[in-house]
């Protein structure tokens, strides 16, 4: 019995001498192993990222000029300086009948367009009185000539009235001044947003 149980044991032995070693794991494999696989988690990190795509600008709209009211002056001093005069000196001046003529310059420094209005309101030696009316754009100056004021023989100095068209501040420049034009040399009108000056030659 003895030889049965030693015989049994020694070939047990010898079995388990011949049975294949469990393998040992590399730590060098193991380390590569870990590399490639957080490489790859990076790399798929990095394309999921959405690109900075650039935002385009915006489009500024342009300024729309805002068109600009239009002033409504007294219909009797807004017709044309060549009508024949009412009779009562509040429509526009015959300027044709009027006699002799003096150049006048109108400079608009007021910032805005303006109408520009004079005359007088009694009858020169020559049977004519009322006004005249001009349109005069933003910065900008016209020459005209108007019927000299004969002041020795009784004529009455100019009057003048200017609207001042801004839209922001529409006004009116009145400054109850009177202006004797009364050679044939040329004269001329200063407007400035408040004022109306007149050089003479």
């Amino acid at each position: 019995m003895r030889r049965v149980l030693l015989a049994t044991v020694l070939a047990a032995i010898r079995l388990s001498a011949c049975a294949p070693a469990s393998p040992t794991v590399d730590p060098a494999q193991i380390q590569a192993s870990a590399v490639a696989a957080a490489s790859t988690m990076i790399a798929m990190t990095i394309a999921a990222v959405p690109t900075n795509t650039p935002v385009p600008p915006t489009p500024i709209p342009s300024p729309t000029p805002l068109p600009l009211p239009t002033l409504a002056a007294p219909p009797t001093l807004l017709a044309s300086p060549t009508t024949a005069s009412t009779g009562n000196c509040s429509g526009a001046m015959d300027v044709a009948s009027a006699g002799p003529k003096a150049p006048v310059v109108i400079k608009n420094d007021a910032k805005a367009p303006i109408l520009f209005i004079m005359g007088f309101s009694t009858k020169n030696t020559f049977g004519q009185c009322g006004s005249m009316s001009w349109n005069i754009g933003k910065g900008q100056s016209i020459s005209v000539e108007v019927p000299q004021v004969r002041t020795n023989l009784g004529d009455s100095c100019y009057w003048t009235y200017v609207y001042v068209n801004d839209p922001k501040k529409q006004n009116t420049i009145d400054n109850g001044q009177f202006y004797c034009i009364d050679n044939a040399l040329k004269w001329t009108f200063d407007v400035t947003p408040t004022n109306v000056k007149l050089t003479p030659p």
